[in-house]
C-alpha cells in the first residue's frame, strides 16, 4: 500500500515539475507594426478683405476682388480668403474689422480711404495681425499702406480725350473733393490740354463712391451741357453707359469699361492689384513683411491703361505711347510750368510737386471748370 502511495506521489511530482517548466517557458509574441502619427494639417493663412462697394460694380471693388482671386489661384489650399462688401465708412468698418480679427484672420486689407481711421484703431488692439490700408497715410508696426499712381494713366487717358473731343467740352463725374480725386482730375486735365489747349474739363461732384443712379444723373447733366467725352472717378460704369446712350464717348476707370459698355469707351485708367496682393501676402506668410507706404508708378504695373477702342486713331496712340515712355523713365505728371484755374503759377518750370504736395493737393489746374466744395 505504501509503495502505491509513493508511486502516486512520484507521478504527481513529475507532473508538477513539468507544469512549472511550461509556466517558466517564455511566450513568443508577434511584433506589432506601430504607425507613425500623421502630422497635423497646417491651417491655411487667412486673409480678409473689406469692400466699400460690391464686386458687381465692375469697378473699384471688382478690381480688388480680382486681386483676391489671384491670391487663391496662386496659393491654393495654403490660403483662405473672405470678403465683406458694401461696408459703410465709419463705425461699421470697425465692427467688420474686429469680426475678422476675432475669427483669427492673419491679415486684413481695407480698400477704401474712409476705412483708414477705424483700421488704425483696431490695429493697435491686435498687434499679431497684419493690416493693410489702400489709399491712406496712417501706419503702425503692424499696419502698412498701399496705392498706385493712378494719376499717371489718368494723364495718359486725358491725352486720348483731348485728341478725340469735337466740342472741346469734357465732363468729369467725381466722387468726393479729397486730394486723391482732385489729383486725378488735375492729371487728366493736364493730359487733355497737353494735346488740346482749348479743351476744358467740367466737374460734377456726387459725394458718393457708389451710387449708380446718382452717377448716371451727373453724367447726363454734363452731356446736356455739351460734353462729348465723359470721364469719372466713381465705382461703377454708369457714367460710361450714359455717354454711350447719348452717342458720346467716354474714358473708363478702375476696370476696362469697354468690356462692359462697348467701343464708345476710348480707353480706361485701370488697376491691377493681383501682383501687389501676391507679393505682400507672400511676405506675410514667410515672416518678411514690414509696414511700408507703397505708391507704385505705372512702370510697376499696378496701374495702367486698358486696350484702346478701334475709334482711337493710331497717331493718338503713338502720342500716348511717347508720354508713357517718359513716365517709365521716371518723369512725372505734375512738373512745371503749371497754372491753377485762376491763372496763378503754382509750379515753376523745372520743378515738380513732391509726393507730399500731391498727396495733399487741394486746387484745380487751369482748364478745370468747377469748385472744390
Amino acid at each position: 500500500m505504501k509503495k502505491q502511495i509513493w508511486s502516486i506521489i512520484s507521478i504527481l511530482l513529475i507532473v508538477s515539475l513539468l507544469l512549472i517548466g511550461c509556466a517558466k517557458k517564455p511566450s513568443v509574441v508577434e511584433p506589432v507594426e506601430v504607425e507613425e502619427p500623421e502630422e497635423a494639417a497646417q491651417e491655411p493663412f487667412k486673409v480678409g478683405f473689406i469692400y466699400v462697394g460690391a464686386p458687381v460694380d465692375l469697378g473699384w471693388s471688382f478690381e480688388h476682388d480680382q486681386g483676391r482671386l489671384a491670391l487663391e489661384e496662386k496659393f491654393g489650399d495654403a490660403i483662405h480668403t473672405a470678403y465683406v462688401e458694401n461696408v459703410e465708412e465709419g463705425a461699421d468698418t470697425e465692427r467688420v474689422l474686429r469680426d475678422f480679427a476675432q475669427k483669427g484672420y492673419d491679415m486684413i486689407f481695407a480698400t477704401s480711404f474712409g476705412f483708414m481711421d477705424p483700421m488704425y484703431e483696431v490695429a493697435e488692439d491686435y498687434p499679431e495681425i497684419i493690416f493693410e490700408h489702400c489709399s491712406g497715410y496712417l501706419t503702425r508696426d503692424n499696419m502698412g499702406t498701399y496705392f498706385g499712381r493712378i494719376y499717371q494713366p489718368r494723364y495718359l487717358s486725358g491725352i486720348v480725350a483731348g485728341a478725340m473731343t469735337k466740342t472741346n467740352k469734357i465732363g468729369y463725374v467725381a466722387a468726393y473733393p479729397i486730394p486723391e480725386v482732385i489729383r486725378g482730375i488735375d492729371a487728366f486735365t493736364l493730359g487733355v490740354r497737353s494735346i488740346n489747349p482749348d479743351a476744358t474739363v467740367s466737374v460734377v461732384w456726387t459725394n458718393t463712391w457708389f451710387d449708380p443712379v446718382v452717377e448716371r444723373e451727373a453724367a447726363v447733366a454734363l452731356l446736356d451741357q455739351g460734353a462729348d467725352v465723359i470721364a469719372q472717378h466713381q465705382d461703377t460704369t454708369e457714367p460710361q453707359k450714359a455717354a454711350a446712350e447719348a452717342g458720346a464717348m467716354s474714358i473708363g476707370y478702375h476696370s476696362d469699361a469697354r468690356k462692359f459698355v462697348g467701343d464708345s469707351v476710348l480707353t480706361s485708367a485701370i488697376w491691377n492689384f493681383g501682383g501687389y496682393y501676391i507679393d505682400t501676402v507672400t511676405k506675410a506668410m514667410n515672416g518678411t513683411w514690414k509696414p511700408v507706404e507703397y505708391w507704385g508708378p505705372v512702370a510697376d504695373g499696378i496701374v495702367g491703361l486698358a486696350e484702346y477702342s478701334p475709334l482711337v486713331p493710331e497717331e493718338v496712340i503713338a502720342m500716348v505711347d511717347a508720354a508713357k515712355a517718359l513716365l517709365d523713365l521716371g518723369e512725372d505728371v505734375f512738373c512745371g510750368p503749371i497754372y491753377d484755374q485762376s491763372g496763378e503759377l503754382r509750379v515753376v518750370e523745372g520743378e515738380c510737386l513732391t509726393d507730399g504736395e500731391m498727396l495733399s493737393l487741394d486746387w484745380f489746374v487751369e482748364g478745370v471748370i468747377g469748385e472744390i466744395n
